[in-house]
């Protein structure tokens, strides 16, 4: 499971360190693609694996909708893998989408990971209407 956040600096050939604490969990291979609200997401195999299966149960036949969704994540996305010194490459249509140039910040996601932007982390994630979020996580039956 992935969890924190790191910021790392992005090289002018588009290689970001992942940190050594998410490594090991990615495993050798793993899957770079477009994510929600702007930023990357990356998926050990397995994990796409099991995210895949749930694309291919998405009514693409007759929802344009659903057509549109597969297309989202699976038309930029990339098997890759770290290079030795722990980096990987962010491909340049990739790092344009996330608006990624200089700084990222790597965000564990449970069952996955997200690059964000510095700037546009710090914009999407204030934290600020938290009291707002959880009476909306409530309302989904999300209580702890």
């Amino acid at each position: 499971m992935f969890m924190s956040e790191y910021k790392h600096t992005v090289d002018t050939k588009g290689r970001l360190i992942i940190p050594a604490k998410f490594r090991e969990e990615l495993g050798e291979n793993f899957v770079l693609t477009r994510g929600l609200d702007g930023c990357l997401f990356v998926f050990p195999e397995k994990e796409w694996d099991l995210f895949q299966e749930k694309l291919r149960q998405l009514p693409v036949t007759f929802n344009k909708e659903a057509r549109q969704y597969v297309r989202f994540f699976t038309t930029g996305a990339g098997m890759t893998q770290l290079d030795k010194q722990g980096r990987i490459l962010i491909p340049q249509t990739l790092r344009e989408f996330a608006d990624i140039k200089k700084e990222a910040v790597i965000a564990g996601s449970l069952n996955k990971l997200e690059i964000w932007s510095k700037e546009r982390w710090e914009a999407v994630n204030s934290f600020n209407d938290m009291d707002e979020i959880a009476g909306k996580m409530q309302e989904m039956g999300f209580c702890f």
